[in-house]
């Protein structure tokens, strides 16, 4: 007898129910093209001297088999890093040679993906179904945003930036409730292709922002004109669901590897830190500055508009770490509002305390998550001079065991605090006269 058939013949009935409603609610189905991560650990190790450090710095050029999350900068950092099977033994015996301090987050991380691609609604899910419950497919959020604009004309504009590298439309809305001499609030999230629970909070706000019966967020929501973007890496955004869950990048072709990290790619202190020049890393930062098309319409949308529409505020929304961060990436020299920007931070933190508990901790992203040069926050801030300019890593915890694999029922919470912190910047920006 085959021993599936033993395995079936022992399980009750009422495990059998379960089994086959799990493969059956599963819409991503599993696929000879998609990538694995079989008996691929995530290893979160410490580094206990500079030695440890040029050590970690040496590994991360020279291995292909490992995937850093970050890099290795200073004594006392600690990093996540996915060991692939085959390397399990010689990185386990490398940690004990060398005496690193560590601790395994998981022993199998495609088990994990397979849990997540599991919580995704299927492409056919109707549009008056979309909800906070289960992760969305492309298709499906430009649906809703068109729902959204057809249901709401007098208050909800569909808006696109234009075309991606591989002929995606990149979506968004505008949502203004009237009033004259409004500043506007402009969110992006999605520029990693893997940190799911992004456009899912993306989306939530608008959710709030069309329908809290909250009196502060109407008011809110009314004060201001709002350009909201839940998916400024459609292609990568996609391969992540038909291809790949841990893909970050877009999806340009560079020879033998694909894909430019979009927040490395924008035309301010471009590729000087915490970015690379090799195409086959997830870090890459483009052949020149600004050359990717996301890049490009997402630079030409604002610069037309930010004038006109006022922006002053631009957000930004990424996992995983719990941080609420402001300008600069690139070095520890400190923009001209940044007591404002740490004060107004520190004050989105402590509300998410308050609402859920949860620790977020706010500064400059060099001084909070490591050094990185052409993002979009630090060229808003610098180019446009946009001053109030915050990016959010979403949950979890730094020393994460889901990584960016956060389950389905962390999305509403997650996007909760979230907003509820945006309701503290926008509050506080205000008080501080940024939108006069």
């Amino acid at each position: 007898m085959h021993p599936l058939w033993v395995v079936l013949l022992l399980m009750s009935s009422a495990s059998l129910e379960t089994y086959a409603n799990n493969i059956e609610e599963c819409s991503i189905k599993k696929d000879a093209s998609h990538a694995r991560y079989d008996h691929t650990r995530i290893y979160n190790v410490e580094f206990a001297t500079a030695a440890h450090v040029e050590l970690f710095q040496a590994l991360e050029a020279q291995s292909d088999s490992l995937s850093f999350i970050g890099h290795a900068r200073v004594p006392g950092q600690k990093l996540s890093i996915m060991v692939s099977g085959q390397k399990v033994a010689d990185f386990d015996n490398l940690l004990h040679s060398y005496n690193v301090s560590h601790r395994i987050l998981n022993y199998n991380f495609q088990k994990l993906i397979d849990a997540s691609y599991c919580e995704v609604a299927p492409l056919t899910t109707p549009v008056e179904q979309f909800d906070w419950k289960r992760f969305f497919q492309l298709e499906n959020i430009y649906a809703w945003l068109e729902k959204l604009a057809s249901k709401h004309p007098n208050v909800v504009t569909l808006l696109d930036m234009g075309t991606s590298t591989e002929g995606l439309p990149i979506k968004g809305v505008r949502i203004s409730f009237g009033g004259d001499n409004l500043t506007s609030v402009f969110l992006e999230s999605g520029i990693h292709a893997r940190e799911w629970i992004a456009p899912a909070t993306a989306t939530y706000i608008i959710d709030q922002l069309l329908h809290s019966n909250d009196a502060q967020v109407q008011t809110m929501a009314r004060s201001h004109n709002w350009l909201i973007f839940p998916t400024v890496n459609p292609d990568g955004y996609r391969y992540s669901f038909t291809h790949d869950r841990m893909w970050r990048k877009n999806r340009a072709l560079f020879g033998i590897c694909r894909g430019v990290d979009l927040n490395r790619n924008y035309p301010f202190a471009w590729n000087t830190t915490g970015a690379s020049g090799n195409p086959c890393h997830y870090d890459f930062s483009g052949p020149t500055a600004g050359s990717e098309l996301e890049t490009q319409r997402l630079m030409k949308f604002l610069e037309q508009r930010v004038h006109t529409d006022r922006i002053r505020t631009y957000l930004a929304l990424h996992s995983y770490s719990q941080l609420i961060m402001f300008p600069y990436g690139h070095t520890a020299e400190r923009v001209h509002n940044y007591a404002d920007l740490k004060d107004i931070g520190q004050l989105a933190a402590a509300r998410i305390k308050a609402y859920s508990g949860r620790d977020y901790k706010s500064g400059s992203i060099y001084e909070t998550i490591y050094p990185s040069s052409g993002g979009s926050k630090d060229w808003a801030h610098a180019q446009l001079q946009m001053p109030i300019t915050y990016t959010f890593e979403l949950r979890g915890p730094p020393d994460s065991e889901d990584l960016f694999i956060l389950p389905a029922n962390e999305i509403e919470p997650t996007a909760s605090e979230a907003f509820q912190a945006i309701q503290t910047i926008i509050e506080e920006a205000g008080k501080r006269g940024y939108y006069k």
